[in-house]
């Protein structure tokens, strides 16, 4: 049997997407197979994931209408619950509709639900999301939001945040954790790092098309590993290559199993996760086993 190319350690991925038949693509289902056999292939142990509506087909992709976010968060219950070994998932929420959010937000923590997903539907420090980050911290339910690095600009058919909007929004629920979405993907990453250096419940993410030299390197010296998350956003590939790159910038073993996985097991809520503590260990580590944590 062919090794993971991340080698045996426990891999989190925590900013996935699978596709649904509403999103108007014929190919969706190869969509699906195929992030499994690359998460397969590179050793990811969970894909915590959304499904953003019908992705645009049957209403906007940032604005989706609550039908479409029902529809969305249905078929990522199918997915989860099928694929339980693998998979974890966030309820996703429009925070333009109050009380459909909360009332999705509940339906799905019962069935197993661990974060919550927001788009760029609202500004990420419009008061709209209070309630939504008030509720997501009674579960202990980590919120990924959709991040824009640097916003200079409106930009069309989105209500697009910076580092600095979700800090604010984070300041205001210092009880709940916050996932910065894809450093890696859209505008300054540079000016992310000071935007949440002082926001500790703000937790980047690396995922993103962007593999910039220097951005990891960035991000560890900015931050610390353990604010730091290892996912893949749509692009798997990128993934992989960013765990090519933090196995060269001179993190400890105790750093990389952070970002790898420990960091997640933190921020999500108790028993979300079922590790094998004997392969805790990152595969280019030459030296004693980590002192590992599970929740």
């Amino acid at each position: 049997m062919t090794a993971p190319l991340a080698g045996t350690a426990p891999l989190i991925d925590a900013h996935a997407h699978f596709y649904t038949d509403a999103s108007g693509r014929a190919d969706w289902n190869d969509l699906n197979a195929a992030r499994f056999r690359a998460g397969d292939r590179i050793g990811i142990t969970y894909h915590v994931a959304s499904v953003l509506g019908s992705y645009g087909f049957s209403s906007p992709t940032y604005f989706p209408s609550p039908a479409d976010v029902s529809a969305g968060n249905d078929a990522m219950l199918v997915i989860a619950e099928r694929e339980h070994r693998r998979v974890r998932m966030y309820a996703t929420v429009n925070p333009n509709y109050t009380e459909h959010a909360l009332t999705e937000i509940e339906r799905c923590v019962a069935r197993g639900a661990i974060g919550v997903k927001l788009l760029a539907s609202r500004r990420a420090d419009d008061p709209l999301l209070d309630p939504i980050a008030e509720l997501a911290g009674e579960h202990h339910l980590p919120v990924l939001h959709h991040i824009w690095q640097h916003r200079r600009r409106e930009w069309p058919s989105q209500e697009i945040s910076d580092g600095g909007d979700l800090a604010r929004l984070a300041s205001r629920h210092p009880r709940t954790s916050f996932i910065l979405a894809h450093i890696g993907g859209g505008g300054d990453y540079a000016h992310t790092f000071p935007a949440v250096v002082d926001a500790p419940n703000v937790f980047p993410d690396l995922s993103g098309s962007g593999v910039d030299r220097g951005m990891l390197d960035d991000a560890v010296a900015a931050l610390g590993a353990s604010r730091l998350l290892w996912a893949c956003d749509l692009t798997i590939e990128t993934g992989l290559a960013k765990l090519r790159a933090l196995e060269v910038i001179g993190l400890s073993d105790d750093e990389m199993a952070d970002i790898r996985w420990r960091n997640a097991v933190r921020l999500f809520p108790e028993r979300s996760f079922s590790l094998d503590e004997s392969k805790a260990v990152p595969t280019h580590t030459r030296h004693s086993p980590l002192a590992t944590r599970h929740s």
